[in-house]
């Protein structure tokens, strides 16, 4: 069993625009695709974990979100930081679309889209590692039984479950690497 980095996508990867609505929206954030680089060099297979609600807002349907995650790809495998696994919810329960508008355990920040992931591609949660700038990305990998958890926040929040808080994803890389050398 492998482990994971365990990544959220906007305000993680890409800049977050509150909801990006098309490939053409999609900026890499700087650093992103070395840290993510540096992740994969260590072992983890990079997970992008997502909560889209805009599908279930009505904002954009499932084929858009398909599409700014393939942008998004194509721009981290041409910085040599390939994604291995995308995972993504539509969800929310008081959406707009009645398709969509449910009660969910893939929503971060329940656990469903981690443990999916682990289930279908043989991921060892306990070695795993996640990393994203929300409070329910933390409580997401918590719930799943990932140990080690970053969140990126500009400034320390007040309080937080994360194991860590770093500015950004490179700085997140700096620190989860530093802690696995002897």
């Amino acid at each position: 069993m492998r482990p994971a980095a365990f990544l959220d996508r906007d305000g993680t990867l890409n800049r977050d625009t509150d909801f990006v609505g098309g490939p053409e929206e999609v900026e890499l954030l700087p650093g992103a695709a070395e840290a993510v680089r540096r992740l994969r060099a260590a072992g983890f297979v990079p997970v992008v974990v997502s909560n889209q609600s805009g599908v279930a807002r009505g904002y954009f349907d499932e084929r858009t979100v398909r599409a700014v995650n393939r942008r998004l790809g194509e721009l981290l495998a041409a910085a040599g930081a390939p994604i291995e696994l995308w995972y993504w919810c539509p969800h929310l329960p008081e959406g707009r679309d009645p398709r969509y508008a449910v009660a969910c355990d893939c929503r971060k920040p329940a656990p469903g889209l981690l443990l999916r992931a682990a289930r279908e591609h043989a991921l060892d949660l306990a070695r795993s590692v996640a990393i994203g700038d929300r409070e329910r990305d933390i409580e997401a990998a918590r719930a799943a039984g990932v140990p080690v958890t970053v969140l990126l926040a500009p400034r320390a929040p007040l309080t937080t479950r994360a194991t860590h808080v770093a500015p950004d994803l490179a700085a997140a890389a700096d620190w989860l690497l530093a802690r696995l050398r002897p």
